[in-house]
């Protein structure tokens, strides 16, 4: 599975991006795709996942803002990221694994993107 992503740069502080994350390779049934961040000095943490039923989950810190979804025809995974802070700041990775049958998402996931870059200024 290859994972590319797209769509970050730099914005002020209550604006909006979308990051795109295309996907290749290998395909599943039961899958899991998720956004992970990590700032300078601050460990990785997930921001948002989503199955292949379209259950998503997300940190606490983006709930309301921030929105996953996947285009199935392009095999597209998306972060809609709206009214962001400068504590968005980070570098951003797509992820993907399969889904075990009777199991949500895993907490480690096997494939990943190279990053795109999100600078949110006050």
């Amino acid at each position: 599975v290859q994972l590319v992503e797209s769509g970050g740069g730099s914005v002020q502080s209550g604006g909006s991006l979308r990051l795109s994350c295309a996907a290749s390779g290998d395909t599943y049934s039961r899958y899991c795709m998720g956004w992970f961040r990590q700032a300078p000095g601050k460990e990785r943490e997930k921001v948002a996942n989503i199955d292949d039923n379209g259950r998503t989950i997300y940190a606490d810190s983006v709930k309301g803002r921030f929105t996953i979804s996947k285009d199935y025809a392009k095999n597209t995974l998306y972060l809609q990221m709206n009214n962001l802070k400068p504590e968005d700041t980070a570098m951003y990775y797509c992820a993907a694994d399969r889904r075990q049958l009777g199991a949500y998402c895993p907490s480690v996931y096997s494939y990943w993107g190279q990053g795109t870059q999100v600078t949110v200024s006050a």
